[in-house]
């Protein structure tokens, strides 16, 4: 089978990153064919949930399923503003894509607002030979840390999402609603 279902609660979390949550037998998958995706946008597929721990310099070991897609697109990514308290994380090599498509579908009002609000908050950083990346400081103060320094890492397609985890948590705990209305259309797709 290409995917596999794990009966396991989302706040059921371990340590050093171990994924709990992991649609995809082997941690990421290409998804079926979208209008607005080309064949060669189909290359990274994150999927799962990872509990990481950051350092004192805001920085965290990438989970090597993550890392390894990261990394054959190159070694930067992009950091933005997320919806309720999270962080979002581009590659390099998406987030141009993500730019290139604005470009081509905002009108100019709304490509201004686009550049003002998201673009000038947008932070970069590289994976570093020991697999880790810093957290830009300036985006680091939306997902603020608990005593343990920990983050949830969250794969959604072709980026991801950071979260505090008690964030993270409460933002499950609100969703299950959703979730439980939405799973049949959500499983018919499987």
């Amino acid at each position: 089978a290409i995917f596999r279902t794990i009966k396991s609660r989302p706040s059921c979390l371990g340590k050093n990153g171990d994924s709990f949550v992991r649609i995809w037998s082997n941690g990421f998958a290409n998804g079926p064919d979208a209008p607005w995706r080309h064949e060669e946008d189909l290359a990274l597929m994150f999927a799962g949930e990872y509990l990481c721990k950051v350092d004192e310099k805001g920085r965290f070991i990438v989970p090597s399923p993550i890392r390894e897609q990261i990394e054959s697109q190159g070694q930067s990514v992009v950091f933005l503003k997320g919806p309720e308290e999270s962080i979002l994380i581009y590659s390099m090599k998406e987030w141009e894509k993500v730019l290139e498509r604005t470009k081509g579908t905002l009108d100019e009002e709304q490509s201004r607002l686009f550049m003002h609000f998201v673009v000038s908050e947008a932070g970069t950083s590289e994976i570093d030979k020991a697999g880790r990346i810093l957290i830009p400081g300036k985006l680091r103060k939306l997902v603020p840390l608990d005593d343990d320094l920990e983050i949830i890492l969250v794969g959604l397609y072709h980026r991801m999402e950071i979260w505090n985890p008690s964030e993270w948590r409460r933002y499950i705990a609100r969703s299950e609603d959703r979730y439980e209305q939405n799973m049949a259309k959500i499983l018919n797709l499987l």
